[in-house]
């Protein structure tokens, strides 16, 4: 079987991150999500709350405290994608995986066989993964849904400012309450299979 990476960039409550932990079962490979902030916590020196909360919005409490007038925000915001896109293309070359967010698809672009997927699904499907599936209140599953999702757009803007479009850098988009994570995860790691062959 060759060596491939796949990307998954995700709608918040769009169940990406359990849909690629699946994909990583059936495909026999890890999938990379926060261990990307652990790591680049150990290699930047900082707490892994410092870098979850920094990696994708410059306004995080800690930073506001530690950084009163914004200044030095973008410089750790900065220094801390330079060090996870390192992660990222570094475990890209050295064995197949699966990547969760963090401007995978952009960093990897120019990966050979390299799947770029985007996993979306219609707001009250959204909501109802997180307040069922995600034990999230109402109120604050559709905050969060509005709120990550702008981060996520933002932090795409900033670092990957050629991507004008979700469409751009993608070569699947599935909506994810057609089929479930199970059966979602089943047509990806099929796609996969049938691509670079089975393990």
């Amino acid at each position: 079987m060759e060596q491939y990476v796949v990307t998954i960039s995700r709608q918040f409550g769009s169940m990406g991150r359990s849909i690629a932990e699946c994909m990583s079962k059936k495909l026999g490979i890890e999938y990379l999500d926060r261990d990307i902030v652990a790591e680049t916590a150990k290699r930047m020196g900082h707490p892994v709350s410092t870098i979850s909360d920094a990696e994708e919005t410059a306004k995080s409490f800690f930073l506001r405290k530690k950084y009163p007038f914004n200044m030095g925000i973008y410089s750790i915001t900065d220094e801390i994608f330079c060090v996870e896109k390192n992660i990222i293309r570094d475990r890209a070359a050295r064995e197949s995986c699966i990547i969760v967010g963090r401007c995978a698809d952009s960093i990897l672009q120019d990966f050979p066989n390299h799947l770029s997927v985007y996993v979306y699904a219609p707001f009250e499907a959204r909501l109802y993964n997180c307040t069922h599936d995600l034990m999230m209140e109402e109120k604050t599953a559709v905050r969060m849904m509005k709120e990550v999702d702008t981060a996520r757009s933002n932090y795409q803007k900033k670092y990957c400012p050629e991507v004008k479009s979700v469409f751009d850098h993608k070569d699947v988009m599935i909506d994810s309450s057609k089929f479930g994570i199970e059966g979602t995860a089943d047509i990806l790691a099929g796609i996969v299979q049938k691509k670079w062959g089975k393990q």
